[in-house]
């Protein structure tokens, strides 16, 4: 495999520098959204590690940051996450599948989200076999904050329990034990204690609506193909870029 760094230029920046927020991020996701999707790379010409791609596309950005003259904490394997300064992450993924995977830390991520937010890069990549180039389209840019970052049918079957029970007029007992039998039966955990744990807290806190799909397996496993259909229409789902294509078709 070619190295996939040599022809990304190292960050060149003079002068005073200025601190990235979450709206400076998005808006220069998008404009590099834009770049990406016309620039020719041989090296990633026949490549179709999804890793690898996704690796070369975290490094471009923060190296086209950096050039942009933008000061961040980095992130390392300790706290996990690529602007930790910012609590948000950043994940790379091929339209063809678009989820990636994420550390476990808790079952209550299923339910009030992650705990960070995401920058989801969603591309096309096109192989040139006459120029021998590699052309990286991408389809979709979304940020979805941290509150939405729960998953879906979690959260809808909770939120929807709840207003319910206020609605009939339940006792917080039936109210609870319905929450836990529907957590269960979505396979949440067959713990009792943390069922009941957990049904309480949805009670004292009702969780956002999420829109990520997130399947447990040794890491979370996170889909992304709802949050590319809800970017821009629903609260908490931003639309950052979107080929002129997708953005058609939708209309």
């Amino acid at each position: 495999m070619p190295d996939l760094f040599a022809d990304i230029p190292p960050a060149q920046h003079r002068g005073p520098l200025t601190e990235l927020t979450a709206e400076s991020l998005r808006n220069e996701a998008n404009l590099f959204s834009a770049a990406e999707s016309t620039h020719p790379e041989p090296s990633l010409y026949g490549v179709s590690d999804g890793k690898a791609i996704g690796t070369y596309l975290e490094h471009k950005f923060r190296t086209y940051l950096t050039g942009k003259g933008y000061s961040y904490l980095m992130g390392n394997a300790a706290n996990g996450l690529d602007f930790p300064g910012l609590d948000i992450d950043i994940k790379v993924t091929s339209i063809k599948q678009p989820q990636s995977s994420c550390p476990f830390r808790s079952i209550r991520q299923k339910v009030y989200g992650l705990g960070y937010s995401l920058l989801v890069f969603v591309y096309d990549k096109a192989d040139d076999p006459e120029t021998k180039v590699a052309v990286l389209k991408m389809v979709s840019t979304v940020f979805v904050e941290a509150q939405q970052t729960g998953d879906f049918q979690m959260t809808t079957g909770l939120r929807r329990i709840v207003a319910d029970a206020a609605s009939r007029g339940d006792s917080s007992d039936v109210t609870k034990q319905e929450l836990m039998a529907f957590m269960e039966s979505r396979a949440l955990t067959s713990e009792e204690h943390e069922l009941r744990a957990l049904a309480e807290a949805v009670m004292e806190k009702l969780p956002e609506q999420g829109y990520l799909t997130i399947s447990p397996a040794m890491q979370w496993r996170l889909q992304y193909k709802r949050v590319m259909e809800k970017a821009g229409i629903v609260d908490g789902v931003l639309s950052v870029y979107k080929t002129k294509s997708l953005a058609d078709s939708s209309l």
